[in-house]
């Protein structure tokens, strides 16, 4: 497989942006060589500036749960833009954009939409502390919530110590706003809320953690953290940027049977747009501008180009109901995976979220128990999955997605190829 074309693009990306991406997690580096330039995309599957074809389960790292260029969310794009790219005022899309996400989140009452899965986050912890006059936030070591300076921290030396910047350009002052505790730990969290429960706004977790592997948490830690921060008026917030509209027609939360005091939205909102969004009760939500003191804005906010690809996915999703089908795909990935190979080859799927795992541990709750050498041999064996064609995102550490447009013969095609390149080793 050539990738000459990638090559050359790549060395000069690197002389005009820092590090040749627009993204950090698009360089590769973990497992080497060069990106992938991405030519053209359709359905499952896209095309390279090389012109090698790869069945794609990266799928824009989670937004295109119908596939690349679905007809009917590209015409709704383009009838938005010839009637105009941006308007920086009110427009009717925006009132369908939150009765659709109203719908599928009956428990609230407001919406607001913004531009990315960040300024979600920024604005719910905003929201958060302007609610409950306090500073600091809770978030799980392992976490990740956008590039917010906040939340870009890791845990300290102790189980209830303040954090430390896990980023450059972060102050210590804003690092010190957050403590980290430790996934699946009803412990670390309770001796949090004992020494800091009157400082706390609000506890932050993706309800299913997919930035750092596919760390399933139980119900019952899920649970607890409900109970927790309502006993110490503190806020909870379930980011549900990769989760929610991905295993079913809402968020995952409901799945479980808890309610967030707020909860931010992305990726799949936006239809593979910059679209993201803050959802809550309107005694939570009317602290925002023009109605109470919190402060947001954003010249692109509620983009009808944006707008129109999120409110025909979302509308798609609503009426055609294909999570029964996708849930069927990633528990087949996870099987085909699994099928006939040593207790290191396996794969964890919740819906169509696939992480493969290639250690003999159990399935990891928290990042802690996550092997070495699942990472080195995933870095093995990328290359030469994308010479067979399969493209997942380039980290051991990352999930991939099966979406409408993929076929059970390339989820059993990338599960066989895993496998035979794990043997190969």
């Amino acid at each position: 497989m050539k990738n000459t074309k990638s090559f050359e693009l790549f060395q000069k990306a690197k002389m005009l942006i820092p590090g040749g991406v627009n993204s950090p997690a698009r360089a590769f580096k973990a497992v080497g060589g060069t990106p992938v330039y991405v030519a053209s995309a359709k359905g499952s599957r896209f095309t390279d500036a090389d012109g090698n074809q790869y069945v794609d389960f990266c799928q824009s790292w989670g937004p295109l749960i119908l596939g690349h260029s679905r007809p009917e969310v590209v015409t709704a794009v383009q009838d938005a833009a010839v009637r105009g790219l941006s308007y920086g005022a009110v427009h009717e899309r925006e009132l369908e954009f939150a009765r659709i996400i109203l719908q599928a989140f009956p428990e609230y009452d407001r919406v607001r939409a913004v531009s990315s899965g960040t300024e979600a986050v920024m604005t719910a912890l905003r929201i958060a502390r302007g609610r409950t006059g306090r500073e600091k936030i809770v978030k799980f070591d392992g976490g990740y919530h956008g590039h917010f300076d906040g939340l870009l921290v890791k845990a300290g030396s102790g189980l209830a110590t303040l954090a430390i910047a896990d980023s450059g350009g972060v102050p210590k002052g804003i690092a010190e706003t957050t403590l980290v505790a430790p996934l699946d730990s009803e412990d670390a969290v309770s001796e949090i809320f004992q020494r800091h429960g009157r400082e706390i706004a609000a506890v932050i977790i993706e309800p299913m953690p997919a930035n750092n592997g596919l760390l399933v948490q139980r119900n019952e830690f899920l649970k607890f953290l409900r109970e927790i921060t309502q006993a110490n008026g503190a806020l909870l917030i379930f980011d549900e940027v990769i989760s929610g509209f991905r295993v079913k027609f809402g968020g995952y939360g409901q799945t479980v049977g808890v309610t967030a005091d707020i909860v931010t939205l992305g990726k799949i909102v936006g239809g593979g747009m910059p679209v993201g969004a803050i959802a809550g009760p309107a005694e939570i939500m009317d602290v925002l501008a023009p109605v109470g003191p919190v402060y947001q804005a954003g010249t692109l906010s509620g983009n009808p180009v944006s707008l129109a690809a999120g409110c025909v996915t979302l509308a798609i999703l609503r009426d055609e109901r294909p999570y029964a089908k996708l849930e069927e795909m990633g528990r087949l990935f996870s099987a085909e995976v699994s099928k006939s190979a040593p207790p290191h080859v396996k794969a964890l799927n919740v819906g169509s979220v696939i992480w493969p795992y290639f250690s003999q541990e159990p399935f990891p709750r928290s990042t802690a128990p996550i092997r070495k050498e699942h990472v080195e041999r995933f870095n093995k064996i990328y290359w030469k999955l994308l010479g067979r064609g399969y493209y997942l995102p380039p980290s051991a550490l990352e999930v991939g997605f099966i979406s409408t447009a993929h076929s059970q013969e390339e989820v059993v095609g990338l599960a066989t190829a895993i496998r035979e390149e794990l043997a190969a080793l």
